[in-house]
């Protein structure tokens, strides 16, 4: 498996970093956080090319909610089960399986703390997304190479 060294040699010394994005949903897509899709893609677009771009999330979804998240390039991933743990999985398997060079959270539950960390431990840079300013989690912000706040 190529490495960043190898890709980086490959397309001629310009560093592409495929970037994932994973949106915890039920965490925030809530009445108090004001959470546009178009920030958070822009957010991740500024660490480099898309190549994951996903929302979790439960049963109670909303056909809208799904709808306004596929029309904005989203993958929408349903579950019947814990939301958090579908995401964590996933991620950690696109970080193992080198699949990305950024790995991109958007939560404000201190349950994801171990991923970035994980992936920080691999050489994957780690952003953390908080859907608000009171959304915001130290544990997700101190463990992330980089934090923003969604405003």
């Amino acid at each position: 498996m190529p490495g960043l060294l190898d890709r980086f040699l490959s397309t001629g010394g310009h560093d592409p970093r495929r970037v994932g994005v994973f949106v915890d949903g039920p965490n925030t897509f809530r009445d108090e956080f004001d959470v546009d899709l178009d920030d958070v893609r822009d957010v991740g677009r500024e660490s480099g090319d898309l190549v994951i771009s996903r929302i979790y999330l439960n049963e109670h979804a909303t056909p809208g909610l799904i709808q306004a998240a596929e029309a904005r390039g989203f993958e929408v991933v349903v579950t019947s089960g814990d939301v958090d743990v579908k995401l964590a999985i996933d991620a950690t398997e696109a970080v193992v399986e080198d699949a990305i060079d950024t790995l991109v959270v958007l939560s404000r539950d201190t349950d994801f703390k171990p991923l970035l960390e994980a992936a920080g431990r691999r050489g994957v840079r780690t952003v953390a997304i908080a859907p608000g300013e009171h959304g915001r989690s130290d544990a997700l912000t101190n463990a992330a190479n980089e934090a923003h706040i969604l405003e």
